[in-house]
């Protein structure tokens, strides 16, 4: 499908490598470092969260290299790649995490965790860690909106295919890697980008698995770059490349990752969730909660019908029986129809919404069954999140609510004051004790000043 052919007389990575070799602090925009300082904050609230979690006990169980970082909420320290393997899992474990409007990945559950650990390791401080995170973000936004629908469509995870060649970039910024050593850590990182999406079929886990693997997967192809090892430069536009292997439905418009890096930011357009649950559902859950503000009762309600856009279909609705009384609850994070019955019978879509008494709970399941949709050709998906519910109620009333944007998204932002009120839930939801909670809120929440990450140690127990 695609070839070689430079874009702007170099390869796409050696035109990412230049922008990433000389990237400052101050080039960074104001908007960029705040999107930067809260995707730190949320990221590191939500890895504190899913302590306790099962599967966030498996992967450190799993990994048997100690080493100098921290894993959030432990008192045993892995090396570089183990940390930000777990506190990666960790932090996208709920689904919780920011995400993007154009391509729903989750840039905070990657580049927080590998840098964090780098900075660990290697001492690097608060300034240089956040220029490297910003970096990251920006590629794996970029990606994003080249790649629109065609990696879910063709299977696979955006998080975890584009979250890998970000997290090697940001990693090459972080270990202060040359525009050769970068350009390879890309080639690298394009054969270990892997993640598929079969977690739909059943509900388990290997969704949680993807954020903290690319984290990891990206160190790793830095440390192999710098240590001599190459991978191929034309990775992004390569005859075999990134988008022919995992996005092989579009011509992918490269301009849209490399034209106006510094000068055009796509960082500052991060958004952070309200509910904790697969992106594209949001704007439904916030039209029932709507709906049942103005009085909406589950137990009147005959029939639901929401208009979704196609590329949302085969994650969030179908198969359609299986949605409406999903079998786990992490399962339950994707599917619409107990997303919306949930909100309408609790009046929230949050972490305590997603636990096996919730999804067997029979008001939400009898709703559940009643939620169905149809697909809407004029909606807006992939490039904005709407919301749409028609509820039909057993006297023929019938009650409807749009939402025209996802919330805490670019057009309505979640606030820093939201943003720092999300925090304290979920570190107290992963039972972390208010004042090692807050040193760490006031350390991360001017994180450019920090001169270490030594502060992440408030938080090493078990």
């Amino acid at each position: 499908m695609t070839s070689a052919k430079p874009v702007g007389g170099a390869t796409v990575s050696a035109r990412l490598a230049q922008w990433i070799c000389s990237l400052r602090y101050e080039d960074l925009p104001a908007r960029t470092i705040d999107a930067v300082t809260g995707t730190v904050v949320d990221t590191v609230g939500l890895s504190l969260s899913a302590r306790h979690e099962d599967y966030a006990r498996a992967c450190v169980d799993s990994w048997d290299a100690d080493g100098p970082c921290t894993v959030l909420g432990r008192s045993r320290r892995l090396d570089a790649g183990g940390a930000a393997f777990v506190n990666g899992v960790a932090a996208h474990g709920e689904d919780f995490d920011n995400t993007f409007e154009g391509c729903p990945v989750h840039s905070g559950a990657v580049m927080v965790p590998a840098v964090m650990a780098l900075a660990e390791r290697d001492g690097i401080d608060g300034r240089e860690a956040a220029v490297a995170m910003a970096a990251g973000i920006e590629i794996v936004c970029r990606l994003g909106l080249v790649a629109k629908k065609a990696v879910h469509a063709a299977g696979f995870h955006p998080t975890s295919i584009l979250g890998t060649l970000a997290a090697a970039g940001a990693a090459a910024r972080a270990m202060r890697l040359n525009e050769m050593q970068t350009m390879h850590a890309f080639g690298i990182a394009g054969s270990a980008a892997s993640g598929i999406i079969e977690y739909l079929a059943d509900g388990s886990s290997t969704k949680r698995f993807h954020a903290g693997w690319a984290a990891q997967a990206g160190i790793r192809a830095a440390m192999l770059a710098r240590a001599g090892f190459d991978g191929p430069v034309s990775v992004f536009e390569g005859t075999h490349g990134l988008f022919n292997g995992f996005a092989h439905s579009i011509e992918p418009d490269f301009p849209l990752l490399v034209d106006g890096l510094g000068e055009r930011w796509t960082a500052g357009d991060v958004a952070f969730k309200p509910y904790a649950c697969g992106t594209m559902t949001q704007p439904y859950i916030d039209c029932m909660l709507q709906l049942r503000r103005e009085g909406l009762v589950p137990e009147q309600v005959a029939s639901v019908v929401c208009e979704v856009g196609e590329g949302t279909v085969h994650r969030l609705w179908e198969k359609l029986a299986e949605k409406q009384a999903p079998r786990t609850p992490y399962g339950a994070k994707f599917s619409s129809p107990y997303c919306i019955a949930v909100a309408a019978v609790d009046g929230d879509a949050g972490l305590a919404q997603f636990t096996h008494d919730r999804i067997a709970d029979p008001r939400i399941l009898a709703l559940a069954s009643k939620v169905t949709y149809v697909v809407d050709p004029e909606n807006e998906y992939p490039s904005n999140y709407t919301g749409h519910v028609r509820v039909t109620l057993t006297d023929g009333r019938v009650m409807e609510a749009r939402q025209s944007c996802l919330r805490g998204g670019v057009r309505e932002p979640m606030s820093r004051d939201e943003l720092v009120s999300k925090y304290r839930a979920n570190t107290r939801f992963g039972g972390i004790a208010d004042p090692a909670s807050e040193r760490i809120l006031a350390a991360l929440g001017d994180m450019p000043a920090l001169r270490n990450f030594d502060v992440l140690k408030e938080v090493a127990h078990d």
